[in-house]
């Protein structure tokens, strides 16, 4: 054990990890706010007079954004582990924020689609990076807690831009979303950028060890890292992209993008066109608009609760059940109940779905060494904007064609089974070749 390690037990931390993770949950606070708000506003910009848009324009402009998402998440996690990821959240929540600002002034369809574009790029590192950050900050062993706790900030988010949908809209019009979703980025960037510190073990893996070890301190830290160590000469042979196709993580890097592709696939399908879909089965605006906010309500239940299981039974194995559960609740809404039970449903649909692609988030975290982590994020992310680009697309041709409900239902059912079928090729990685006493030695300090 060396001496940075021994210092961050022994001394008590002078700055609180409390602090990152909240800066990092109130970020992906504004990622659960674009998953929502265009199908919060689609309804409303659709029956808009003056924008004569359609349905087909309507997935235009969701495609379009997610294609912006995917690009920021390849390019961006994958410059993540050669420049920081400081630097990375402060500039995607600025230019995310700007762009956004921009949708609320704009009349034009063809402008909205490249803000939209544009705005999409500068959130899409975001995801990624602040995951890489959280799971830096805390201890491996709980990669599904630090995970989901975070993410419970995307979903509060959504929850919060699906309310506030039911009473801007109508008293302010469609643009006031986008007004109320760039303020807080605009506040926050800043924050970020005095508050928020540089991953010890980034400044490590590019040799500026004496940075390292200071924060580490600050933060009553334990920077090594046994799956840093194992896998060094490996990594060090080859570039991040490369080492995650090498034989230690080929198998598992495939498992992940299949499953990730999956996982996003069913996010943004739900939030795009849920509202859409229950209008086409006959429910009132205020009930579309409810189910939405329902269900984002259960998947931050979800997060706490797979967070809690994924630390006791491995990400891995939870998020193999999760999907399960989804494809199974999934298939329970095209079922007609009791608006109650329909309600209740969907509830529980929200607790399993949103979950299940978090816990393959902190599944990557857990599995990959720091020097590659980001990038491993950001591939995971990216490719999983490419399922969440065809989420839309298959909710948007149902709904086109007169046939989202019930048959959308099942269609995603089907996805969330798929997903459990790909994961279930992984294999975790950390503490496989781990004796006792080497896992006992990278035990945090409890003040951390």
């Amino acid at each position: 054990m060396n001496q940075a390690t021994t210092a961050a037990q022994v001394a008590p931390p002078k700055k609180s990890v409390f602090t990152v993770v909240s800066l990092l949950w109130v970020a992906i606070v504004l990622d659960g706010f674009d998953l929502v708000v265009l199908g919060a506003t689609i309804p409303a910009m659709l029956e808009d007079p003056s924008w004569t848009l359609t349905a087909a324009q309507a997935t235009q402009i969701s495609t379009v954004g997610l294609i912006g998402m995917t690009i920021g998440a390849l390019a961006i996690g994958f410059l993540t582990d050669r420049v920081g990821r400081r630097w990375v959240m402060i500039l995607s929540v600025f230019f995310f924020s700007l762009f956004t600002l921009f949708l609320g002034f704009t009349d034009s369809i063809a402008l909205f689609t490249l803000w939209r574009f544009l705005a999409g790029v500068g959130l899409g590192g975001a995801l990624p990076t602040a995951i890489a950050m959280v799971t830096e900050f805390r201890s491996g062993s709980k990669a599904g807690s630090a995970s989901t706790t975070l993410m419970t900030g995307y979903h509060v988010g959504a929850v919060a831009t699906a309310f506030l949908a039911m009473f801007l809209i109508g008293a302010l019009g469609w643009h006031s979303m986008f007004l109320a979703g760039s303020i807080p980025g605009l506040i926050l960037a800043p924050l970020l950028y005095f508050l928020l510190p540089e991953s010890p073990q980034f400044l490590r893996a590019r040799g500026r060890v004496a940075e390292a070890e200071k924060v580490a301190r600050d933060y009553g830290l334990v920077i090594e890292d046994d799956l840093d160590r194992e896998h060094e000469a490996e990594i060090s042979e080859s570039g991040s992209l490369r080492a995650l196709f090498k034989p230690t993580f080929r198998i598992n890097t495939l498992a992940i993008w299949g499953t990730s592709f999956m996982g996003l696939l069913l996010v943004y399908g739900l939030n795009t066109w849920l509202p859409q879909i229950m209008r086409q089965a006959d429910y009132d605006m205020g009930n579309a608009l409810g189910f939405l906010m329902v269900l984002n309500i259960g998947a931050v239940i979800g997060l706490m609760l797979a967070g809690k299981v994924a630390d006791r039974h491995s990400p891995r194995r939870t998020a193999l059940l999760w999907f399960l559960l989804s494809a199974v609740f999934l298939a329970l809404l095209a079922v007609r109940l009791p608006l109650l039970g329909l309600y209740a449903i969907v509830l529980l649909t929200g607790v399993f779905v949103f979950s299940s692609q978090v816990l393959v988030y902190a599944f990557t975290g857990e599995n990959h060494p720091s020097q590659i982590r980001a990038t491993a994020m950001g591939f995971s992310a990216g490719i999983g904007r490419l399922g969440a680009i065809s989420g839309p697309l298959l909710g948007g041709l149902l709904v086109t064609a007169g046939l989202a409900y019930p048959w959308g239902f099942f269609a995603f059912a089907g996805v969330g089974l798929l997903g459990a079928i790909i994961f279930s090729a992984s294999r975790t990685l950390r503490g496989s070749s781990r004796s006792p006493e080497s896992a006992a030695s990278r035990e945090p300090n409890p003040a951390s």
